[in-house]
């Protein structure tokens, strides 16, 4: 199977042609080229869509891999685990019994809430939209039909209608749990993450006090809130790569490292891609290491590399995301070891070994020092914000094993 899609990208208000991409899926693996087109290259403000695997020049570029065909930019807008499952399923009610491919799910995403400001059509179409089942953004007075239809497709019992009122998440981020793109009241745009109905804890109430606690303890942090529905709570994420109605072009640290999932890499490797990238390394830096020290005493030991990101800034630079899903994981689920190790030094969530890689991240000593200070003061009481929140008692035990205030 071969397919040929352009790739368009909104900037500073404006949808711009930046270039066109050929997929070749065969029997045993899967290629691909990708070249930019001479209206971006011409383009004053023009920038790479990824500074290190996607450089801004006239040549063509080829990704080959057992694993994605997709560069890493283009797979960072690709569905995640959950809207593979729903596209899947909703091909599958439409009739469609053939293996789908990597274009087959990228273009399913819903081209309004897709992540960052990448889109997509073939050639020859005049639309950026191919999702199944066309259905507008919800906005929040349904979630309880979208928390239903979560349920549902988690006991394989949805409809397609379930399906269709799903498929507009367009977020990669976040991984197998259940989630829906919303509108908020202030129509910003928004995800909904679901609990599931054999979650043994309540995994949004961790999820915002997580995030409330690390804009507290001064991280660059998205918005986030409970909402009940239905007796049941409901994780409200604002979405970063949105800035007064326009789309940000965003890169996650996996592509902007070269790597698939599963691939292993260090803090100190995303310290050297801040360094060549960011617009403001040393801010970015700073911030980095206060992250791992946030990380380190709640206990978010699933932070893979996915769950870091750059937005674009300006002249070909990025700045360092705002923090997202952030969880706090009890002691009994497992060891406090970091998915993405700190240094060479090893995996386990220790300040001792936060503290010896600082250099790295721009700090000296006493600013180190400082800002382990900081964090572990805006800690300091966090019962208290989890009872504000609705977390029950039992809850509270549970993520206590994960979260220390007393550094």
């Amino acid at each position: 199977m071969t397919d040929t899609i352009e790739i368009y990208i909104e900037h500073a208000g404006e949808t711009h042609w930046v270039g066109r991409y050929r997929y070749v899926a065969k029997r045993r693996g899967q290629s691909s080229v990708f070249e930019y087109v001479d209206e971006w290259l011409d383009n004053p403000d023009a920038f790479a869509l990824d500074p290190a695997n996607l450089p801004l020049d006239g040549g063509q570029i080829y990704t080959t891999s057992d694993k994605s065909a997709l560069p890493g930019a283009l797979r960072d807008t690709a569905p995640d685990r959950w809207g593979q499952q729903l596209i899947k399923r909703a091909f599958r009610k439409a009739g469609e019994s053939r293996v789908l491919s990597e274009i087959d799910y990228l273009l399913a995403i819903t081209d309004q809430t897709r992540i960052g400001a990448l889109r997509y059509k073939r050639e020859n179409e005049d639309t950026f939209d191919h999702d199944i089942g066309q259905y507008r953004i919800p906005p929040l007075i349904q979630l309880p039909a979208l928390m239903n239809a979560a349920d549902a497709v988690q006991t394989n019992t949805e409809t397609a209608e379930d399906l269709k009122l799903l498929l507009n998440e367009g977020s990669p981020l976040g991984g197998a749990r259940p989630k829906s793109a919303v509108v908020d009241n202030d129509g910003t745009l928004a995800i909904a993450k679901f609990p599931k109905p054999d979650d043994d804890r309540s995994i949004p109430h961790g999820e915002v006090l997580a995030m409330k606690l690390a804009a507290k303890a001064g991280l660059n942090v998205s918005a986030a809130r409970l909402q009940d529905v239905a007796g049941r709570p409901v994780a409200l994420i604002t979405r970063f790569d949105r800035r007064d109605g326009h789309r940000i072009p965003f890169l996650s640290t996996m592509s902007l490292l070269g790597f698939n999932d599963g691939d292993e890499a260090t803090y100190t490797d995303i310290a050297e891609c801040i360094r060549m990238y960011s617009s403001e390394p040393t801010a970015d830096l700073h911030e980095l290491w206060r992250r791992i020290v946030f990380g380190v005493l709640i206990g978010n030991l699933d932070d893979h590399l996915r769950n870091h990101g750059f937005l674009y800034d300006k002249d070909d630079k990025w700045r360092l995301s705002p923090a997202y899903d952030l969880n706090p994981v009890p002691l009994e689920e497992k060891a406090r070891e970091l998915t993405t190790w700190i240094s060479e030094e090893g995996p386990d969530a220790d300040l001792d070994i936060a503290h010896r890689a600082a250099p790295f991240f721009a700090l000296k000593e006493d600013r180190a020092e400082a800002i382990i200070i900081e964090v572990s003061a805006a800690l300091k009481g966090w019962q208290n914000t989890a009872r504000q929140m609705g977390m029950s008692a039992a809850d509270i035990a549970i993520y206590a094993t994960a979260i220390q205030s007393d550094a």
